[in-house]
């Protein structure tokens, strides 16, 4: 009985989150989808940085591998930019396997490389991919990138372009509703997966690895295969949000997957607080939603300019928010996000006040001292 109370709050999120498509507009879907592909390369980077102790910079090349290997995959064959016509279920998994690959490809580099040099390292990954990203045009498109086919399963299509008439509670199910089920489908076995990675054997030899790499390896632990273990995990998932990415766009271009992507994933870690993987998901829905949010509401609010206009722009106002609230995370509340409502749901009830004392009855059989006289 003890973990009721402690599910009814995930369990009403679900609902909100299944019902949500009946009650928003486009703007808010579109947001939704933008936010669960970013929980889901959130959560892969996390268990690397805060649960395995590696830093990357390089979740971006990552995330922009998944993403055009769902196009090429998905994507029609015989027109300008290649593509093998498969099932946009299997470019979905291939996403997740090539960018898998990649990050073992990358192991043994991350095996010899910890701390600052790792993250130098996973730089050049970056660069890397947009370098093939603007040349390799056959396959990517080029500087301006390629269109993403719609995702469909067979019999039922995700686009606006279905036919079929789909409608719940007098709400008609267009394409961005359609995305939010698969995102949701997608992002909530990979936070539970998550979970079950770091409570399990691997995940308490990746912590192991984390805290001293002597101590993990005078322990029996295979410190160069649980650190390519964590960039493997790490790299599938980025892989899979990149292709949810694609989906989310409806079409990638080199721009997109640039360093500041891999900044916004460090930003989203560490608000939500490293190595929890609800704190991942919180992190990366503030980090999405929150330039987004005043950019549509902008000219609502006085004290923002048009951008271009030279003022504080929405996308301007947002970073300063990031950084106030990474400089809040560090200095008060270490855990990010997760650390702070642990330590909510933790807190100790303040204690009963003690009872009054009782006031002694007035025939109270205390003796008493009578005053003498003297003569």
């Amino acid at each position: 009985m003890s973990e009721l109370p402690r599910r009814i709050p995930v369990l009403l999120a679900l609902l909100v989150a299944l019902a949500a498509p009946l009650f928003l507009d486009n703007f808010w879907l579109q947001t939704g989808l933008f936010a669960m592909a970013a929980v889901v390369g959130a959560i892969g980077l996390t268990l690397l940085v805060g649960v395995a102790g590696q830093l990357s910079l390089g979740h971006a090349f990552f995330v922009a591998l998944g993403a055009n290997t769902y196009a090429w995959t998905a994507g029609e064959a015989g027109g300008r930019v290649a593509g093998l016509g498969l099932s946009p279920v299997l470019g979905l998994v291939l996403a997740g396997v090539v960018a898998a690959v990649a990050g073992a490809l990358f192991s043994p580099i991350s095996g010899r490389l910890r701390g600052i040099y790792l993250g130098l390292a996973t730089i050049g990954l970056v660069f890397l991919g947009r370098h093939l990203m603007v040349n390799v045009e056959a396959i990517t498109g080029g500087f301006n990138g390629r269109a993403v086919a719609p995702f469909s399963v067979p019999g039922f299509s995700f686009s606006n372009n279905d036919p079929d008439y789909l409608a719940v509670a007098g709400v008609e199910f267009q394409g961005l509703h359609r995305l939010w089920y698969l995102f949701l489908a997608v992002a909530l076995p990979a936070a539970w997966l998550a979970r079950n990675v770091k409570a399990s054997r691997t995940g308490r030899a990746l912590a192991n690895v984390r805290d001293s790499e002597v101590g993990a390896a005078a322990m029996g632990i295979h410190v160069a295969r649980a650190k390519a273990t964590a960039f493997v995990i790490s790299s599938a998932y980025a892989g899979v949000a990149g292709a949810l990415l694609a989906l989310a766009y409806g079409r990638i271009a080199p721009d997109l997957f640039g360093l500041q992507l891999s900044i916004d994933f460090l930003v989203m870690i560490v608000l939500g607080g490293l190595g929890s993987v609800a704190g991942a998901a919180a992190g990366a829905v503030f980090v999405v939603a929150l330039p987004l949010v005043l950019t549509q509401y902008s000219s609502e609010l006085p004290f923002l300019a048009t951008p271009g206009s030279g003022g504080l722009d929405a996308a301007t106002l947002s970073r300063f928010l990031y950084g106030a609230a990474i400089i809040a995370v560090l200095l008060f509340f270490r855990g990010g996000l997760a650390g702070a409502a642990g330590r909510l749901r933790r807190a100790p009830s303040p204690p009963a006040a003690d009872p009054p004392p009782e006031a002694p009855p007035s025939n109270s059989a205390v003796p008493t001292r009578s005053k003498e006289t003297t003569p």
